[in-house]
């Protein structure tokens, strides 16, 4: 995750088309919903690429009803197809406050829960230019479920923002020694996608360096793993620091999260309390002292 590539990226997409039943069709009070794709970090230096297709996007229209039920049986005429066409991720270029945006089209004003996200052609590139291809569970046939909470509102002659956030480091999973390219033998693929409405999401971002012979010098491929307030066990969100020792995690609901910094052969350290503020960027650096 430390490719040059993820402080340039490609153009975004353009518009894509809407479909949906005809009862959904009406033209008098439409709104803006746009759908990005991040990516949580994959924390393996032996990793180039880690590559998804992504051939269809939709969203469950829930219309004035504020919140889903998981539990409630798909209506597929309820659903609205935001993007129909096959297109190529390298997960790995999608970090650091890099996005692609998947769909910026007009859909019915109401509510969505609920985005399908259908995904063919997995595979796991190695730096030594080895190839994984991996199976897909049922992204393929059924798509991917990711629920929206809370729901994302869409309001007539508005725009709405959902970030996707593809968190490569728990969806491929490493089969085999991961200390060297000659000890992994596969990857299974177990898809983690997270749904941000922006609405409600802030920005962490900050530098992790060290002091070296006087001079500040940011430190790269540090983890940088934010957990909710007063536990470190799992992570809600992680980001890799760049060359330069720069972080992003996009995506964060407003309210309070403790940030571990960890990068080896150095002292790991913890900021506790860090306030996310809805719609804003939230700077916090960090100083690590090298392991005597």
């Amino acid at each position: 995750m430390k490719i040059k590539l993820l402080s340039t990226f490609i153009v975004l997409a353009s518009l894509f088309y809407l479909g949906c039943s005809e009862d959904l069709s009406t033209e008098e009070n439409m709104g803006r919903l746009t759908v990005h794709l991040t990516d949580a970090p994959f924390p393996y230096d032996l990793i180039a690429e880690a590559n998804v297709t992504i051939f269809k996007v939709e969203a469950r229209y829930k219309g004035d009803s504020m919140e889903g039920d998981e539990n409630t049986e798909d209506d597929g005429n309820s659903f609205i197809v935001l993007m129909e066409e096959e297109r190529d991720f390298n997960l790995l270029s999608l970090t650091n406050g890099i996005t692609e945006t998947l769909a910026d089209i007009d859909v019915p004003a109401g509510s969505y829960d609920l985005i399908r996200i259908y995904v063919k052609g997995v595979n796991v590139v190695l730096k030594d230019e080895s190839k994984y291809d991996l199976k897909v569970p049922s992204g393929e046939q059924t798509g991917i479920k990711v629920f929206i909470k809370p729901s994302i509102v869409v309001s007539g002659e508005l725009s709405s923002d959902l970030l996707l956030d593809f968190d490569v480091g728990r969806s491929f999973i490493p089969k085999g020694n991961i200390k060297n390219i000659s000890g992994i033998n596969g990857f299974n693929f177990k898809p983690v996608i997270k749904a941000s409405n922006l609405s409600f999401a802030g920005t962490l971002t900050g530098l992790v360096s060290t002091m070296m012979e006087g001079e500040i010098i940011g430190l790269e491929n540090a983890t940088v793993s934010v957990f909710e307030t007063g536990t470190t066990v799992d992570p809600i969100m992680t980001a890799p620091t760049d060359e330069n020792g720069n972080y992003t995690v996009m995506g964060l609901n407003a309210g309070s999260y403790d940030v571990m910094v960890e990068l080896e052969g150095y002292e790991s350290q913890i900021v506790e309390e860090v306030t996310i503020v809805a719609g804003n960027k939230i700077i916090q650096d960090f100083d690590l002292v090298p392991v005597p």
